[in-house]
């Protein structure tokens, strides 16, 4: 892997995010897109594990599942058709980690993307899932045409989290131009 590859949002995501994600362990992609979160969740969890994976897009929902059956991970995977505002629906486990990637599907249709609204809704279903040192991961776009109304929506809500409970860690690609992703972790203290 190229150095650039490695600090890419979604690398840098995985790489923080695999000292949480034990075998056997319960994880949550909200926003599966072309599934290489959920990939890197079923690799993860191993054969015991179950990965939720959520996409309101149909075709994100079959690009995901082509992918983990070509990596010959499916079988660890639970894929929804659905908004990640309903997870709680589907989910009854404690996830270990709960990853979101903000925005629209890169390369798809940019009127379909997330809203501030749901996404909000998305993000305490998901804090109540979260087991305790557990963590969820954020990848904020708000460039172009998305976003910059539901980046301050998530920041204000996770800047009020209570600290007894929330550990809140926001990253920055400093010196990029152009509304730069997002990275954000959420630990559950207790």
């Amino acid at each position: 892997m190229k150095i650039r590859e490695k600090y890419q949002i979604t690398e840098y995501c995985h790489h923080f995010l695999r000292e949480y994600i034990h075998e056997g362990d319960h994880c949550i992609d909200a926003t599966c897109g072309k599934g290489c979160d959920t990939e890197f969740l079923c690799r993860s969890v191993g054969k015991t594990g179950r990965v939720y994976g959520f996409d309101i897009q149909r075709d994100a929902v079959e690009l995901t599942r082509r992918r983990l059956e070509q990596a010959g991970c499916a079988e660890q995977a639970v894929l929804i058709c659905d908004g990640h505002e309903n997870m709680a629906d589907y989910v009854k486990d404690r996830a270990a980690v709960i990853m979101f990637n903000f925005g629209y599907l890169p390369g798809g249709d940019h009127s379909i993307a997330t809203r501030p609204r749901t996404s909000l809704k998305a993000v305490e279903e998901g804090l109540r899932l979260l087991k305790e040192g557990g963590v969820m991961s954020l990848c904020i776009y708000s460039g172009g045409d998305t976003g910059y109304e539901e980046k301050k929506a998530l920041l204000g809500y996770l800047k009020e989290l209570d600290t007894k409970q929330w550990l809140v860690i926001v990253h920055s690609y400093y010196n990029r131009k152009n509304d730069p992703p997002l990275p954000v972790f959420v630990v559950r203290l207790v």
